[in-house]
């Protein structure tokens, strides 16, 4: 689950965004090839020992094989089935840092028609751009929709305590902070290492061991939870000691006790789920916030409803796991979920480490805003919903563009990747145009949605222009930041966003909020500034992007695939025979 007001979208995101790409883009035929079938029952002790063939994708979700596979190691025509254990993602190969297409998560292999005509490579630039543009469109629209559904989880309860006061609105933005920071963030991170060990784990050959690490990874959570209960029981205290306001600091303190009802449910939410539950959480919201008695709850209303919208995700996710999915990757509970453990806690740490590092940057501006008073931090939190729910549409482009030039370069369609990286970078422009726009035009009725305190209004109505100008900065650098994954620059990307946050952004944000008492108004100074450093920086690598080298690099990597494949083919072979003689 992300965070309640996090405007940034991590690496947990990108393994189910690259699965929604993946099965509404690219699976466009009916008789596309499936997995191979699953038993009823799951597997004995002694089906652990046996051979099993290697699935294709993991819990037929992620990645569809198109009828034509023209990237990685499948075979083309002609070319023999790699049998057996070699049939996986790419032959298992190990991807590294610098691994475009297959980086973990792989992005999925999705081929369109104009990939097939070999006139399209030598078509203008003008005729790519509107090819191209309708291509990310298609791909970038479903995973928008998903988190929009998923971000309205955080909506309902912001509008919904919003108008109840100025101090409530402060007190679910200083909760909802110190929630992220002390526990979603770090949940988020410990479940991306399911990232790295799942997907292997189903395509080996004992794919029962999905279970046993989402065992493990239940254990490890669960432990985890000892430290956040403690914090979030002693919230009041803690924030009181930060010098919050004691009226906030006292509201935080109910929001968190009852939103901890729903932290062992949390969840990433699948895309069948959303649809149910994000409905479900509006009408909550509203009945046990402003609903009839007995029903009417108030301020404890929204927390609540939030805690039984997080165990809703979690009950629906078990039941989906239950009857939806195949019963090979199930594991029998035993002693085994309470070894291995160190493994997930490292993996785990790190991808805290990745996952949370710009998420607590948001995070830390809401720590400064709240020290500014009530109001301040009230508006804080107009903004940054405001300015996240926008960020959504860039985002899922960014994912798009991942996709689509990664499988380029796996084409070797340098002359296209590099038309497919330039539109979407007009296309991030022109989407952060409207939503700038929109904000100018409706900057003296916006926060109304939100709030109806006159001063809450007022400031909303003074920073909304800085918003808007952030607005296209933001979307620019979320885009590139697609384009530096699919190039395998994920490090570069980290490093542009980490520099631009804690080196520049904030503490030219406080410097120009305290010192220089701009307020909130320096805050977004200091944001804004981040954001044209980093999206100004990406811009520049990814148009001087030399795309006939980036594809040299993908081929090379690919040989080297190959002779992994081959080498694993070999030791296959002879491992078959020996148990041949063995048994003879």
């Amino acid at each position: 689950m992300s965070s309640t007001y996090a405007h940034y979208q991590g690496p947990s995101s990108l393994p189910t965004d690259y699965a929604i790409v993946s099965r509404l883009s690219g699976y466009q035929e009916n008789n596309a090839p499936t997995v191979d079938e699953e038993p009823s029952t799951p597997p004995t002790e002694e089906d652990s020992n046996r051979h099993v063939t290697r699935r294709e994708s993991f819990n037929n979700a992620f990645y569809y094989r198109p009828l034509k596979p023209t990237i990685g190691s499948y075979p083309t025509e002609g070319q023999a089935e790699v049998p057996d254990r070699t049939n996986s993602l790419a032959a298992l190969a190990l991807p590294s840092e610098t691994t475009p297409l297959l980086s973990n998560p792989p992005i999925p292999r999705i081929e369109e028609s104009i990939d097939r005509n070999p006139a399209g490579d030598n078509e203008s630039m003008i005729s790519m751009f509107w090819e191209e543009l309708w291509i990310l469109a298609k791909y970038a629209l479903p995973v928008f929709g998903t988190h929009v559904l998923e971000y309205s989880l955080v909506i309902a309860s912001v509008v919904s305590i919003g108008h109840l006061s100025t101090t409530a609105l402060a007190a679910i933005s200083l909760g909802s902070m110190t929630a992220s920071v002390s526990g979603f963030s770090i949940l988020q991170g410990f479940a991306s290492a399911l990232d790295t060990l799942l997907p292997s784990a189903w395509t080996s050959p004992q794919p029962q061991l999905v279970g046993l690490w989402a065992q493990r990874m239940t254990v490890v959570m669960f432990t985890s939870l000892i430290p956040m209960f403690l914090i979030w029981f002693n919230a009041e205290a803690i924030l009181l000691f930060l010098k919050q306001d004691p009226e906030v600091a006292h509201l935080a303190g109910i929001y968190l006790r009852w939103v901890s009802l729903g932290l062992p449910g949390l969840f990433t939410v699948p895309t069948r789920i959303v649809f149910i539950v994000a409905p479900t959480n509006v009408v909550l919201n509203w009945l046990l916030v402003w609903g009839p008695k007995p029903f009417g709850l108030g301020f404890i209303g929204a927390p609540l409803a939030t805690a039984i919208s997080f165990n809703l995700i979690s009950f629906s996710s078990i039941i989906y796991g239950i009857f939806f999915t195949p019963h090979t990757a199930w594991h029998p509970i035993s002693r085994r979920m309470l070894t291995g453990l160190g493994v997930l806690v490292n993996l785990g740490l790190s991808g805290v480490g990745q996952t949370a590092s710009e998420w607590w940057a948001w995070e830390l501006v809401t720590l400064a805003a709240s020290l500014l008073g009530p109001v301040a931090l009230a508006t804080q939190s107009v903004l940054l919903v405001s300015a996240s729910t926008t960020f959504q549409a860039p985002f899922a482009l960014s994912v798009a563009t991942a996709v689509r030039i990664g499988n380029l370069l796996g084409e070797q369609k340098a002359k296209r990747a590099g038309a497919a990286a330039n539109t979407s970078i007009v296309m991030a422009f022109m989407i952060a145009l409207f939503s700038s726009t929109m904000f100018m035009v409706f900057r003296n009725q916006w926060a109304y949605i939100f709030n109806n305190d006159p001063e809450v209004v007022a400031l909303v109505a003074d920073i909304l222009p800085l918003v808007a100008l952030f607005q296209v900065f933001d979307g620019i650098a979320g885009v590139t930041g697609g384009i530096l994954r699919a190039e395998g620059k994920q490090f570069l990307g980290a490093l542009l966003n980490l520099s631009a946050y804690y080196i520049f952004g904030i503490p030219l944000g406080i410097y120009l909020a305290f010192p220089h008492h701009y307020g909130l108004h320096g805050l977004w100074l200091g944001l804004t500034f981040s954001l044209v450093y980093c999206a100004v920086i990406g811009t520049w690598v990814c148009l001087r992007t030399n795309w006939e080298r980036q594809v040299y690099k993908v081929m090379q990597r690919l040989k080297e695939e190959d002779k992994r494949r081959v080498e694993d083919e070999r030791l296959h072979s002879t491992a078959e025979v020996e148990r041949g003689l063995a048994d003879g």
